[in-house]
């Protein structure tokens, strides 16, 4: 498909949608919706979304109890989605830690975040935030703004995507391979089993400013989080899961 803009593209606009979605000073639970049975898609204020047109399926987010609580089942098949919570502007200061619980079950093969047509991910949890825009090169910052022009939405100046990624080491830092306005943070790597809950705690603030401080020393308000899977580029599949996502003072 289209990579031009980029924005649109690469489904920032979907998980941007997050403006046009309830919001929320703390994230909700995960729930299912009222009146299904077994899986079901996760209850508002989270909504699954995918890339503009249909061309690309919907990868498969579902509600499933478990011993431990309800958690997110993430299936990726060829398929690009994410299920998206908007947030009103709420300052570090208010929520300076994310803390959550995932497994990694399959991975993508093929999949390779360095390289355009190996951007995919297994599994990943989305921070976005409203960065001035003059925080924001020149170049890149007039192309979100067209994007936003045409979309009619705020799409993010900044987003950190935490992955699992079973081929790049722990602590891995690097941007998207077709935006500098989407970093990602490799948490668990090569040497984490699958197959097995891990719980993770992140400092946001800290993650912030060694992803995004060569543009800013402050730390913009958080408008969103996002989780999800895709396997768009490779054709591939994965399956994932997430559960006990939250945020912290």
């Amino acid at each position: 498909m289209s990579r031009l803009p980029i924005w649109i593209t690469t489904g920032l606009s979907t998980i941007w949608a997050a403006s046009a979605l309830a919001q929320s000073p703390v994230l909700s639970p995960f729930q299912r919706a009222p009146g299904s049975a077994g899986t079901s898609a996760l209850q508002a204020p989270w909504q699954v979304l995918g890339l503009p047109g249909g061309k690309v399926p919907l990868t498969q987010i579902d509600v499933v109890p478990t011993d431990s609580g309800a958690a997110v089942r993430i299936q990726a098949q060829r398929s690009y989605g994410s299920a998206i919570h908007g947030l009103p502007a709420v300052p570090v200061r208010m929520a300076s830690v994310l803390r959550w619980r995932w497994k990694l079950d399959t991975p993508l093969v093929g999949a390779d975040l360095r390289h355009k047509d190996g951007d995919d991910t297994a599994l990943k949890v989305c921070l976005m935030f409203d960065m001035p825009l003059d925080r924001v090169p020149f170049v890149e910052r007039q192309l979100l703004r067209i994007a936003r022009a045409k979309t009619g939405q705020e799409l993010p100046a900044a987003t950190v995507c935490y992955v699992w990624d079973p081929t790049l080491a722990r602590e891995s830092a690097l941007p998207n391979a077709w935006s500098p306005r989407v970093r990602y943070l490799v948490v668990d790597g090569a040497d984490s089993p699958l197959r097995q809950w891990r719980t993770v705690q992140r400092s946001i603030q800290a993650d912030f400013l060694r992803l995004f401080g060569d543009e800013t020393d402050e730390v913009p308000p958080l408008s969103g989080v996002a989780i999800g899977a895709d396997a768009d580029n490779t054709g591939g599949h994965s399956l994932a899961w997430v559960a006990n996502i939250q945020l912290l003072p």
